[in-house]
């Protein structure tokens, strides 16, 4: 087996003699590159000796908690998918032995296009702004497809329990926040009591993918969701989550918000449709109400303070390497986020 980068979580010599008996039409040797690895699952893109190119995605590295980073249930849903108008990749044999490699993983087919997850990819991979508008109407179309399936005849009905979607979210983040906090946010705790008390009924039940962005997709060159990726997180529940998500991560150029990740909203290289644009289209095809999005978004907002907050932990502890600086930022991202939260929520 042949090795091009780093690899780590795999046992190369174990992994080749599983591949050999549970997936025959790939060829040995195998070439592996790491596209993503860290505190989240480790992907690596994997060529066989007749450049066919699948994926491989494990669990981080390290001891996980209960339930996290499920491959098997990452696997059941994609399979599911494969059978829908919702482009996925085409999953090939999922290994639940942790012995082959150290931890259960899956295989899929690689899919051609770009993950575009900053600014300067959008650039690179969407120079012309007709691409740019044909990918924001794709990336809506394609939203409004997930949460239009019939989950039970898909046969994802089973995922998880499905009514008081919202209330058990922003209970479980509550819980969230008391073990990762590492000071006193007075306004995240008053947010938690603010959409407990706003919180508006779940109208529309469906597919939840739980992390629905743009640097979560594989888009042509032309601008075509080729395929949704990571659906670690997805959930059967109220689907306006999603698009609260996304919506959240569409900074325009000259917005004047922090920005809800790390890293700048790709959109925020300009010439895509605005948050309006984008909202009115989901409503278009989809037929929703959305007149209480804004509770959605500051619901999306508060999760993503509170799991900056976590970072900041981690950083602080050692287990992710980091400058005095860098957690500053994160600190303060962690207030910013809430301060967003904190705009959109009525009195």
């Amino acid at each position: 087996m042949n090795q091009t980068g780093p690899t780590p979580g795999l046992d190369l010599a174990s992994l080749e003699r599983w591949l050999s008996t549970q997936m025959p039409d790939a060829r040995a040797p195998f070439r592996f590159d790491l596209i993503t690895g860290g505190h989240s699952n480790i992907t690596y893109r994997m060529i066989d000796a007749a450049d066919t190119a699948f994926v491989l995605r494990r669990p981080p590295l390290g001891t996980q908690p209960s339930g996290a980073h499920d491959m098997a249930r990452e696997y059941r849903i994609q399979s599911a998918l494969r059978r829908t108008a919702v482009p996925v990749p085409r999953v090939e044999v999922l290994c639940e032995d942790p012995r082959v490699i150290g931890a259960p993983f899956y295989v899929m087919r690689y899919v051609e296009g770009s993950v575009i997850d900053s600014p300067s990819r959008v650039a690179v991979t969407l120079p012309a702004p007709a691409a740019r508008r044909a990918a924001a109407d794709d990336v809506v179309r394609t939203l409004t497809a997930i949460h239009g399936l019939d989950v039970d005849a898909v046969e994802l009905g089973s995922l998880g329990l499905r009514n008081d979607f919202v209330a058990r979210q922003t209970e479980r983040m509550r819980q969230t926040w008391e073990k990762v906090r590492t000071r006193d946010v007075p306004i995240i705790d008053s947010l938690y009591a603010r959409l407990v008390r706003h919180r508006p009924p779940q109208r529309y039940t469906g597919l939840v993918h739980n992390d629905y962005r743009i640097g979560n997709l594989i888009l042509s060159a032309g601008g075509k969701v080729n395929a949704v990726l990571d659906w670690e997180l997805a959930a059967v529940g109220d689907v306006l989550v999603d698009i609260a998500a996304l919506i959240n991560n569409w900074d325009g150029p000259d917005d004047s918000g922090p920005d809800v990740w790390m890293q700048p909203a790709p959109t925020r290289a300009g010439g895509f449709p605005d948050r309006g644009e984008v909202v009115a289209n989901y409503a278009r095809l989809s037929g929703y109400d959305l007149s209480d999005l804004n509770y959605y978004r500051a619901l999306s907002y508060w999760r993503i303070a509170i799991i900056g907050e976590g970072m900041k932990r981690r950083y602080e502890s050692g287990e992710m390497s980091a400058n005095v600086s860098s957690i500053a930022a994160i600190a303060k991202r962690v207030h910013d986020r809430a301060e967003l939260a904190h705009s959109l929520l009525g009195a």
